[in-house]
């Protein structure tokens, strides 16, 4: 804590300022128990994962937050990888017994949160120290990566004096999660142990019985993300990138780094214009490149339809 009560600064790097001074007015109900959420402040006790809304995220995030990190999870239902990252983010929050807080925050119901913490692609993660945010990262990473920013956010907690733990056990019952589909284990059991190849086995032969299963086709484009990048050198990819603009590995390498990593609209941008730069075989194999990651952000995404718009526009 500096000398004007501010926060020591984190060493992970943020992706845009966040303020969320029109999310708290003098008021908000407390959360309900039938929700999952935890009671309201100066409750008995709270949960370790609970589901957050604009409703109550003044007492489930922002007044808890004074005494435990809260890491938010902002995902929605038609998004694969969110399915992929929040399964792990639960765990580790129950593996940590209490340290921190998993709040979960379904942005096609809460708008009005994803726009004050100007998420730009789900799944994204922040977390929220003595009511101020710090945005973690963006992506389904894997369970390792997402270790790291958590050691980190619990070691900015504590040099900021925020270092509760919160009673898992005197919680009110959660809501009943949604059955799971046993089909996924396999390709769930090869992420959380590292198996790219095995996840991406497991999701193709779920889309031989079912070759429209958008989760499948999904968490397959998502697990061949992270195949492509698990051991690239971004320094080095990002000097070849610059050496060579007409290279399509060499910018489909960088596009992929910058998707990973949340910079959505420079991942398109880039490969539009190496489109536009590009024609023959060259300009087919950047542009299906380019149509693989509009299917990874999900046709739901405006950035997705102004890429598509740009892509029709450099082809024409």
């Amino acid at each position: 804590m500096g000398d004007d009560g501010g926060m020591t600064q984190p060493t992970f790097n943020p992706y845009g300022a966040v303020d969320l001074s029109s999310l708290a007015p003098s008021s908000r109900p407390a959360a309900s128990p039938t929700t999952g959420g935890a009671p309201a402040a100066g409750g008995a006790g709270t949960a370790v994962v609970v589901d957050v809304s604009e409703a109550d995220f003044q007492s489930l995030v922002l007044d808890q937050s004074m005494t435990v990190p809260v890491v938010i999870d902002f995902w929605a239902d038609w998004c694969g990888p969110c399915k992929q990252l929040s399964p792990v983010l639960e765990r580790l929050a129950a593996a940590d017994e209490g340290r921190w807080v998993l709040a979960k925050i379904d942005l096609d119901a809460n708008p009005r949160l994803g726009q004050a913490f100007q998420v730009q692609g789900i799944p994204a993660v922040f977390a929220v120290v003595k009511g101020q945010p710090i945005p973690l990262f963006q992506g389904a990473l894997p369970e390792p990566q997402v270790r790291q920013y958590l050691d980190e956010l619990l070691r900015v907690a504590e040099a900021n004096g925020v270092t509760g733990r919160v009673a898992p056990g005197e919680a009110p019952d959660p809501a009943p999660e949604p059955v799971a589909d046993p089909r996924w284990d396999e390709a769930y059991d090869a992420i959380e142990r590292g198996d790219l190849d095995a996840a991406g086995a497991a999701y193709r032969a779920l889309l031989a019985e079912d070759p429209g299963d958008a989760e499948a086709q999904a968490g397959l484009g998502q697990v061949e993300l992270l195949a492509r990048t698990q051991d690239v050198d971004e320094g080095a990819a990002r000097q070849r990138a610059a050496d060579e603009p007409d290279d399509v590995a060499a910018q489909t390498a960088v596009a992929d780094l910058d998707l990973l990593g949340g910079h959505v609209q420079e991942a398109f941008d880039r490969l539009v214009e190496l489109v536009r730069r590009t024609s023959g075989d060259e300009r087919a194999a950047a542009r299906d490149h380019l149509v693989g990651l509009f299917e990874l952000v999900g046709n739901q995404d405006e950035r997705v339809a102004r890429a598509r718009t740009a892509l029709a526009n450099a082809l024409f």
